[in-house]
């Protein structure tokens, strides 16, 4: 262990209390986290560190140095992807013999790998959104630059956002990053995809593990449909008459909606001035997110911060405060409603949910009983209701998934 070298932005000194000097696939399951994984050509395992739980991959030198210096970078962009922690290299075994050195990786709490998903008896509604949650990802990174090289269900997380769901690149070394992609390779991205993911799912669907009626290679086409869909709204130029300037500001909603914000746009007429020609030049995701964290300081998923804004809003007209300023409302919203919802959860139950998925789905209770008492039942008696006869029953840990990870088997890695 004397020549143990750790490569770290932030290093952990408990890092220096694993069993660096056995192989990574016979560490004693006391440092292990039982987590569901998917599939990966190297070794992966999940231990405990400082009260959390990292991934642990062997793999090459140069690769994990690559691998963790893209990582940085990605989460640098913002993009949807887990956070590096450092690098392990110098190890021998007990035999003095050397051991491959490891990427270490912070698991991304909440989360499922979307192979363990897909071999869930998911409902079509659910599945087609886990589709669009690969796709919207896939758009990022190439908006970003980034060509994966290895699109994958094992190379996806997806963890709950709001009622929806949001992707993460959990594997990028086979990735580059570039100031621009050219189309072919955003197409020979494409195609990897959906060769990857049809191959996937084939062999769920062989071992009896996919639930789902759809053909494997329908559901790959799907996320290149979908791709394309949000690829063209993002970038596709759109023409119209010069007196139709409105059009501009419904495409800038349009984009909104779909959780993108416009930095830039460039707009050109044609020699007579008669149309208009509009295209966004710069997009970025995040758009209700970066705005409730302004506002707010919480930093939570896109779909969660947009059911946030949406009670926020609805806090402003029912105090009759609509055109007030919006940094005054935000924190009494988020003091007098927010913080007061939470609170309300017993502390032996708070780690079943994230606090802002947790909030959503008080509001998605409330509006239920609302429904079926045929009138309008209070927050404080939401909360009440749904600590007492919903949250207990949520399993822990990745409860916000809505699936118990004790059910799902873990998917063994195997060597390519």
């Amino acid at each position: 262990m004397s020549s143990l070298q750790i490569t770290s932005a932030r290093p952990d000194s408990a890092l220096l209390d694993l069993p660096w000097d056995i192989p990574l696939e016979d560490w004693p399951a006391e440092t292990l986290a039982a987590l569901p994984r998917g599939i990966s050509r190297h070794v992966v395992r999940f231990a405990k560190l400082s009260g959390s739980v990292v991934a642990i991959k062997e793999i090459r030198e140069d690769l994990a140095r690559r691998e963790y210096g893209l990582l940085r970078l990605l989460n640098r962009l913002d993009v949807p992807s887990v956070e590096p922690v450092g690098v392990i290299t110098g190890r021998t075994g007990r035999d003095g013999a050397p051991l491959d050195p490891c990427l270490i990786t912070r698991h991304l709490q909440f989360s499922l790998p979307y192979r363990a998903l897909f071999s869930q008896n998911l409902r079509p509604d659910t599945a087609s959104r886990l589709v669009d949650a690969l796709a919207v990802l896939l758009v990022r990174l190439h908006l970003n630059g980034f060509f994966w090289g290895d699109v994958s269900l094992s190379n996806t997380l997806f963890r709950r956002d709001a009622g929806s769901f949001a992707a993460y690149l959990v594997d990028a070394e086979t990735g580059e990053l570039h100031n621009h992609l050219s189309d072919g390779q955003r197409e020979h991205d494409l195609e990897i995809a959906r060769v990857n993911i049809a191959g996937e799912l084939m062999d769920l669907q062989a071992g009896g593990l996919l639930e789902t009626d759809d053909e494997p290679l329908l559901t790959s086409e799907r996320i290149i449909h979908r791709y394309r869909s949000l690829w063209d709204e993002l970038t596709g130029t759109e023409s119209f008459e010069q007196g139709e300037r409105w059009r501009v500001e419904a495409r800038i909603r349009k984009l909104n909606e779909l959780g993108f914000d416009v930095g830039e746009l460039a707009i050109t007429t044609d020699i007579d001035g008669a149309t208009v020609q509009i295209q966004p030049k710069v997009v970025d995701a995040g758009h209700h997110s970066r705005r409730l964290l302004r506002l707010t300081g919480l930093d939570v998923g896109e779909n969660q911060a947009r059911r946030l804004l949406n009670d926020l809003d609805s806090f402003a007209a029912a105090e009759e405060r609509q055109g007030e300023d919006e940094e005054i409302l935000a924190h009494e919203w988020l003091s007098q409603v927010f913080e007061k919802v939470i609170r309300k959860v017993p502390r032996k139950l708070r780690t079943k949910l994230e606090p802002a998925e947790l909030f959503h789905e008080v509001l998605e209770h409330r509006w239920y009983l609302s429904e079926r008492a045929g009138h309008d039942v209070s927050l404080k008696k939401a909360v009440e209701d749904y600590v007492q006869e919903v949250l207990p029953t949520k399993p822990d840990e990745v409860a916000i998934l809505g699936v118990d990870t004790q059910a799902i088997p873990v998917i063994a890695p195997r060597d390519s």
